[in-house]
């Protein structure tokens, strides 16, 4: 990748943070709530959560959501002044699905 390449940068940064966000625990709604303060954990390191392991079907899937995201929204940008944003929009879609299409990976 250029060093110079901002959609591509954006596409991908963005997208990162999307398989992040996959990757967290889920949290129950007694989870919200909370404990009494007497027994909540104490230390370092005593709240925090294993992250989820995603599959590489999965992050297929979140690079495919991230894409569609992008061509959805590049749709409803019909307005000639919206033209250069749509046009960003769809680039950096093409960026996230030539890496599904690239040899080796699945589908």
């Amino acid at each position: 990748m250029r060093a110079r390449d901002k959609v591509a940068v954006s596409a991908l940064r963005a997208t990162l943070g999307a398989l992040d966000n996959a990757e967290a625990a889920p949290v129950d709604e007694a989870d919200l709530r909370g404990v009494a303060i007497e027994l909540s954990p104490v230390g370092v390191g005593a709240t925090e959560a294993a992250r989820r392991e995603l599959s590489e079907g999965a992050v297929v899937d979140v690079v495919r959501a991230e894409a569609a995201e992008r061509l959805d929204a590049a749709a409803q940008l019909t307005a000639p002044a919206h033209a250069d944003r749509a046009a960003r929009l769809r680039a950096e879609a093409d960026v996230l699905l030539r890496f599904l299409d690239e040899p080796g990976t699945a589908r």
